[in-house]
């Protein structure tokens, strides 16, 4: 007895309705990587005849998600993915996002985590976790410290705007201790440093004892909207753990980049 269901050969490749779906995904990802195309190169990447390719565009098209060409022009992405990305990133809480990275990246470590952001002209801390260890750090969320002397502020305050970072630049730079860079020339090379590696240490900057290392968060836009850093004791964190902290912390600040939207050029 058959049953009233029409059943598919298994021919290891999906049915044409989902393989359409995935080829127009992909016509999307080639339109967000390369800025625009035309349908002979979009045909030549996913390897199929471009009127294929025509057809999946003409439905897209239809959607805003891409936009036709002018003239002689190429398909780019359209307004439709505006929308679908500000609704997605109007959902994304830092704080909420952040913290189970946070929590890994400590138990991993052994040390404190936090992620920061930048509010007129210093830092705050938006989110922590502590590691397991017989000497905790003490509890940093909410509060402010000075851009230019900790990890997480020299990250943020690297990627400022230019008019925000010299205003910085140009005015207090208190030296907590004696390893702050307080001198605006030295930091700005400092900063110019932190943009080209894409992290920062801090030895002993904002208080004596404590070091740490940070890297850049960035959104959907492609902006850094936060840093995420590990902290701890220089006994626990003496300057020659830091390389191999910063390789975790790069690593965590890459999945909250995901995690907010970000897609890493390839």
């Amino acid at each position: 007895m058959t049953s009233g269901t029409a059943s598919h050969p298994s021919t290891g490749s999906p049915p044409a309705p989902v393989r359409s779906v995935d080829r127009a995904l992909r016509l999307l990802r080639i339109l967000a990587r390369e800025g625009e195309a035309s349908l002979s190169e979009m045909a030549r990447e996913l390897d199929v005849h471009k009127s294929t390719v025509g057809r999946l565009v003409e439905v897209l098209v239809s959607h805003d998600l891409v936009e036709p060409p002018e003239g002689a022009g190429r398909y780019r992405l359209g307004v439709g993915c505006l929308r679908l990305a500000g609704a997605t990133a109007a959902r994304l809480d830092l704080s909420v996002e952040a913290q189970p990275v946070c929590d890994r990246l400590s138990a991993e470590l052994g040390e404190t985590s936090n992620v920061a952001i930048t509010r007129d002209g210093v830092a705050i801390n938006v989110c922590q976790a502590e590691a397991g260890t017989a000497v905790a750090m003490r509890n940093w969320i909410g509060q402010r410290t000075a851009l230019h002397a900790t990890s997480s502020g020299k990250v943020l305050l690297a990627y400022l705007p230019d008019v925000e970072q010299q205003r910085v630049l140009s005015g207090r730079l208190e030296a907590f201790t004696a390893h702050t860079v307080s001198s605006p020339g030295a930091l700005r090379e400092a900063l110019r440093e932190i943009r080209v590696q894409g992290y920062a240490h801090a030895v002993e900057e904002f208080e004596e004892g404590l070091n740490a290392v940070a890297a850049p968060v960035h959104d959907h836009t492609g902006d850094v909207v936060a840093a995420i850093s590990v902290a701890g004791p220089a006994y626990r964190l003496p300057p020659e753990r830091l390389p191999q902290v910063r390789e975790r912390v790069l690593l965590a600040a890459a999945e909250l980049s995901r995690r907010m939207g970000h897609a890493a050029s390839a």
